[in-house]
């Protein structure tokens, strides 16, 4: 039964244009072509990145018994004086002993270090795959003249740098299907999951149809803006407003300008009129195109988002701050962080007084913008 369904799956009419079989993308004369068995290495290399992400997002501080039993009987902020006596008494200098406190500080805010951690491995991947898949496509014709992608296809043969990086973003893209569930829900949840599921799907009938050239264009396109996004919620977690309205403005121009003219005007168009210029459609090409389409509509809800983040932007000026999140404390912050945290008192709520809210409802651009996330397929 199993090799009936094999057999039946496989059949030339599904995955390849009329006319051809599989017997003519067999290696032969040292021309080597795709194969879907060689997606098999992705699976293995998922576990591979999901493990390096697991030591990526540890922030555990190094365990202290002096420094610890200070923090808990003593208070979370030692005065300097404090510091240069406990930094003596361990060994330490009186910065490593400042960074110790502001770490174990940030132990207590879970929600926003792994925030912050989810997007700095992003913003690590989706900046170092775009530059490596820039490298791989910068001296292929199919970068520059899309319709090249359907030049003498499907007998197109597989260059080993194409492969790995596309290897490399199937096995990040399982990853993220992997590790999604325990990830910080955002409010586009249902989405990434949608766009995860078809991001996979189309990479790997992509690969197994030998429509590599395209395919590589889809995974370039999407990285371009990306990385920006991720460095855009990063600098917005550490607090750098006046850098974080920068890269959100930037992310915004280069996000729908790839995917609301590049995709349909060069991608779409060619898959849609071009790859069947010299050849009828097949299965195939409807698949194929369908995912497509489910993708761009998946542009059009986020480009939503965004303009509505860029309507509040240019009313207010700036983009405002999450304030319903825990403020993550970096290395230059400490002073600032120390004369902002109110002091807590046995019943939870916050020393001082609270300025009354100016402005309506808080945090609602920051909080669409650390609650989001665009990804490439």
């Amino acid at each position: 039964m199993l090799s009936s369904f094999n057999e039946w799956f496989w059949q030339d009419r599904f995955w390849l244009p009329p006319n051809v079989t599989w017997t003519e993308l067999e290696d032969r004369d040292g021309r080597v072509y795709p194969h879907p068995q060689d997606l098999l290495a992705a699976l293995p290399l998922a576990l591979v990145l999901l493990a390096m992400r697991l030591a990526f997002e540890r922030r555990q501080v190094k365990p202290n018994a002096t420094l610890e039993k200070h923090f808990l009987t003593e208070g979370h902020r030692p005065k300097e004086p404090q510091l240069s006596l406990l930094a003596a008494q361990c060994g330490l200098t009186l910065q490593q002993t400042q960074r110790w406190f502001r770490r174990r500080r940030n132990q207590d805010r879970p929600q926003l270090t792994k925030k912050f951690c989810e997007a700095s491995w992003r913003f690590l991947f989706y900046l170092s795959s775009f530059v490596g898949g820039l490298s791989v496509l910068y001296h292929e014709s199919w970068l520059w003249a899309p319709v090249m992608c359907w030049d003498r296809y499907p007998n197109q043969t597989l260059k080993p740098s194409l492969y790995w990086w596309y290897l490399l973003e199937l096995g990040f893209y399982l990853s993220l299907l992997i590790r999604l569930p325990f990830d910080v829900k955002r409010k586009d949840f249902k989405e990434q999951v949608i766009h995860h599921f078809v991001a996979v799907i189309l990479m790997t009938f992509s690969y197994s149809a030998n429509l590599l050239r395209i395919g590589s264009l889809v995974l370039l396109l999407h990285d371009s803006s990306d990385y920006l996004l991720e460095a855009c919620k990063m600098v917005n977690y550490m607090q750098y407003q006046q850098v974080c309205d920068a890269l959100f403005l930037i992310f915004s121009f280069v996000f729908f300008y790839t995917r609301l003219v590049l995709f349909p005007t060069q991608i779409l168009y060619t898959t849609y009129y071009e790859s069947i210029s010299n050849r009828g459609p097949f299965f195939g090409y409807y698949f194929f195109n369908g995912l497509l389409m489910l993708l761009q509509l998946l542009h059009v809800f986020w480009s939503c988002l965004i303009l509505r983040m860029l309507y509040s932007f240019m009313k207010k000026g700036q983009m405002e701050k999450d304030i319903r999140s825990d403020v993550e404390e970096s290395d230059s912050s400490e002073e600032a962080a120390a004369a902002q945290e109110p002091l807590q008192l046995k019943n939870g709520a916050a020393g001082g007084p609270r300025p009354a809210p100016t402005d309506g409802p808080r945090s609602r651009v920051a909080g669409r913008l650390t609650n989001r996330h665009t990804t490439a397929t």
